[in-house]
């Protein structure tokens, strides 16, 4: 990897953390909403990414995958957060069925993303090809 693809995943994560942070304090509930958000979103642009990626010459797109993919989009999305955040809301207490929550949570998210990821990448193909 060139220093300059070294440089770019920094610059990217710089500003992926940081926005994942906001949007996650705005968004914050009883139901991770936050996490959620910026997982799909994410989750879009680097299906869209991979897209426009694989239209390029792949020597033209290290630097813009490690800037966006990589940097961006890895800080910006989170697996951890979101594996913790279903357990937390599968033991969580009280009568609000914890358990019911978590799957439900869970299944979007996972959902969501693929979905997201996969029209992300074939709208951008379609469009480029």
């Amino acid at each position: 990897m060139s220093a300059l693809a070294w440089l770019a995943v920094a610059v990217g994560a710089s500003v992926g953390a940081p926005l994942r942070f906001v949007v996650e304090r705005r968004l914050a509930g009883s139901w991770p909403r936050g996490t959620l958000v910026v997982n799909v979103v994410g989750s879009m642009l680097l299906g869209a990414l991979l897209g426009w990626a694989s239209t390029r010459a792949a020597e033209s797109t290290s630097v813009p995958v490690a800037l966006v993919g990589t940097g961006f989009c890895g800080a910006l999305t989170t697996f951890g957060g979101y594996a913790a955040q279903v357990l937390d809301l599968a033991v969580g207490a009280g009568p609000d069925r914890p358990t019911a929550k978590a799957l439900g949570y869970a299944t979007a998210s996972i959902a969501a993303c693929v979905l997201v990821a996969a029209g992300g990448f074939l709208g951008v193909t379609s469009m480029l090809s």
